[in-house]
Formats: structure tokens, C-alpha cells, sequence
């Protein structure tokens, strides 16, 4: 979902982030955007505690040392939850943050996500609808409820499925964009993502060390250009 407001995340209560050794990477730069990886562990906007100064935005705006220069303009139209890695696109200055907004807002940006999923998920491809609403009694978690709950789609197709144990690799494409949508579909389908701390079966978060889910491909059009772009980040996994 786009963050439009203030570049400061205040959904993070009393959690305070590890220190993240891993970089932001740098995929593409130009005069109006930058494309950048960002690592599983790393928040995408600074936090209110003190703690939690250290995000990509922060990282962005003040430089990486003898990794990649200040953009003191750079803001984030959206962002990737703390556990979840990869590509995100950055406006360099208030006109191409204004047009990328829009697009976030308009949900003409598309997106791709890889997980891997706890065992075998049995259909090759299929949808999840499955309306999310706020967890008030659990924060920061969501959950599914068909009465207060916003409509959420999510479609998957298998890439692979692995033995000892059993899992399952997926390429996710959210229809909707909902806090935790992926995450929560998962586990409504009865595979949740490996490493997932919030939403998870009694063994899915310690078969990884890391939230298993990547942020692959990103389509969305040139703030200036006006030409159709797609971003593209490996899946480390």
C-alpha cells in the first residue's frame, strides 16, 4: 500500500528492529527514480522509537558509506514489510513522488512476489479471495473477518514443489494490496509462508531463518517519460 503522508512508520509500537548488515541495493538510478533492493530485516520507513532510526528511507536520504550516495529528496510511494526483501521504486524529487502516488493510487502499479510456502500446495494456480480487517486485539497482526473486512485477492502459480521437507515455491500477484495480504492468504490456505513470525502453523517459522518472502517485479510507468517499466530483483531464495 503507498505511504503518501509523512515518511516516518508509525504502525511500529514497542518493536525494536536488529541491526541490519545488509545494504540497500541500488538496481536502477536516473534523473527521477531509483530502483533498489531492500533486504529482509531492514524497516522501509524510520520508526518513532529512537531505535528504529536505521530504514531505507533514512538510508536513502543520508547515504550508505562507500556503498551508494545521499538523495536528500529520495521518498518511498510504498513500502515492503520489515521481514520482506526486494524491489522498491523511489521518487528523487516532489514531481515524480506527485506521478508515482498517483499510481499507487489510481492501482495501475502491478506487482510480483516469490514465497515459499510450508508444504505442498496442491492446485498449480488459483485465487484467494479472503476479505482482512485489523486485529485490534492482536497488533500489529490483521485477520479475516467477512463482515468488517476489505476485499483482498491474491493469485498464485507454482514454480516448484520440494521435498525433505515439503515445500512450495509460488509466484504471488496481489490483485488488492492489503497490510499482510500475502502473508495472511497463506495461511488461509493452509501453507504459510517459512519464517512468517505472525501468521504461521507450529513449525513454519523455524524452517527458515528469514521471512521467505521476495518482492521479484514491479510495473509500473516512467514518472516523466511517460514509458511502461518493469523492475526486476532476483530472488535470493
Amino acid at each position: 500500500m503507498p505511504n503518501i503522508g509523512s515518511q516516518t512508520d508509525t504502525r511500529v509500537d514497542d518493536f525494536i528492529a536488529p541491526k541490519c548488515d545488509d545494504v540497500v541495493t541500488i538496481l536502477y538510478q536516473d534523473d527521477d527514480i531509483l530502483l533498489i533492493n531492500k533486504p529482509s530485516g531492514l524497516l522501509s520507513l524510520s520508526g518513532k522509537h529512537p531505535l528504529n532510526q536505521d530504514s531505507v528511507h533514512y538510508r536513502l536520504v543520508h547515504g550508505q558509506a562507500g556503498v551508494s550516495p545521499a538523495f536528500p529528496e529520495a521518498k518511498l510511494p510504498h513500502r515492503l514489510d520489515f521481514g520482506t526483501s526486494g524491489i522498491m521504486v523511489v521518487g528523487l524529487h516532489a514531481e515524480s513522488t506527485r506521478h508515482l502516488n498517483k499510481q499507487f493510487q489510481a492501482h495501475t502499479i502491478h506487482k510480483r512476489y516469490m514465497a515459499l510456502l510450508e508444504g505442498w500446495v496442491t492446485d498449480d494456480n488459483g485465487q484467494i479471495t479472503a476479505p482482512i480487517a485489523k486485529d485490534r486485539d492482536y497488533f500489529p497482526r490483521v485477520k479475516i473477518c467477512s463482515t468488517t473486512g476489505k476485499a483482498a485477492i491474491s493469485e498464485y502459480i507454482v514454480l516448484q514443489r520440494l521435498e525433505q521437507p515439503c515445500r512450495t515455491l509460488v509466484q504471488f500477484t496481489p490483485v488488492t494490496g492489503r497490510t499482510h495480504q500475502l502473508r495472511i492468504h497463506s495461511l488461509t490456505m493452509g501453507h504459510p509462508i517459512l519464517g512468517c513470525d505472525l501468521y504461521n502453523s507450529n513449525q513454519s517459522e523455524q524452517l527458515a531463518e528469514r521471512l521467505q518472502l521476495h518482492a521479484s517485479d514491479l510495473y509500473f510507468e516512467h514518472p516523466t517519460r511517460g514509458e511502461p517499466c518493469h523492475g526486476q530483483c532476483p530472488c535470493p531464495f
